[in-house]
């Protein structure tokens, strides 16, 4: 009986071999697709010291030159105390960056009293910024109405510009269709060699003009010298 119950666990294990034993054959290498590998394959494991803590050497050549600043070395006695192995009285600044360090907390951390003053130099200056301020308002609040009318004065002047722009553009227009018999673009090099006669000609007139004025000026003072002699 021992003997059957043997051979029925032995049949059992056969079995459950036999099925898994596929799972781990090799592939068979084919020509018409690409061969898949599978490795199996673990990593060797680090072996790092993490129950103690790191400590670097200092004086080994392959220990980065940043863990050997004083400030690495602050925050490793800090961290670890005297198991750091770091001399404590090291740590401490040398007169000549304890005044500079002084002078950095005054130019950033200024006393109370500088506060203050500091405070009151600055009301002062907006006290003097905003009274400018009001001056420049009212000065130009007392020269608005100086100001609108100068501005409708421009205005009107502007507009009478405008009108005997047009009227003279109407009435080069009137004339160039007069001349030709047709009318002319204002672009044309006809209508711009027109205009320039015209003022040449209303030029000329100017002058002729103002020569008379000062010649009736001069004829009407002739008269009036002459029973004073």
């Amino acid at each position: 009986m021992a003997a059957s119950v043997l051979n029925r666990r032995a049949s059992q294990m056969w079995c459950l071999l036999k099925g898994i034993w596929p799972l781990y054959a090799p592939l068979p290498v084919s020509t018409c697709c690409n061969l898949i590998q599978v490795a199996n394959y673990n990593s060797r494991p680090l072996r790092l010291n993490i129950k103690d803590a790191y400590i670097p050497d200092w004086n080994s050549e392959r220990t980065p030159e940043w863990q050997k600043t004083d400030k690495f070395e602050r925050k490793l006695y800090g961290r670890l105390g005297s198991a750091s192995g770091v001399d404590p009285t090291r740590l401490w600044p040398s007169p000549e960056q304890l005044s500079e360090m002084v002078a950095e907390e005054r130019g950033w951390y200024p006393s109370l009293q500088e506060t203050q003053k500091n405070i009151a130099v600055k009301e002062r200056e907006l006290a003097k910024k905003r009274q400018a301020r009001e001056k420049l308002i009212a000065a130009n609040m007392a020269k608005m109405p100086m100001m609108v009318a100068e501005w409708r004065r421009e205005a009107r002047e502007l507009k009478q510009k405008q009108r005997e722009e047009k009227v003279r553009r109407e009435r080069l227009l009137a004339e160039a269709r007069e001349r030709f018999g047709y009318a002319l673009d204002p672009r044309s090099p006809k209508f711009q060699e027109m205009v320039k006669e015209i003022e040449k000609e209303e030029k000329k007139k100017r002058k002729l003009l103002k020569r008379r004025k000062k010649e009736e000026e001069s004829r009407s003072e002739t008269p009036a010298q002459g029973p004073a002699t």
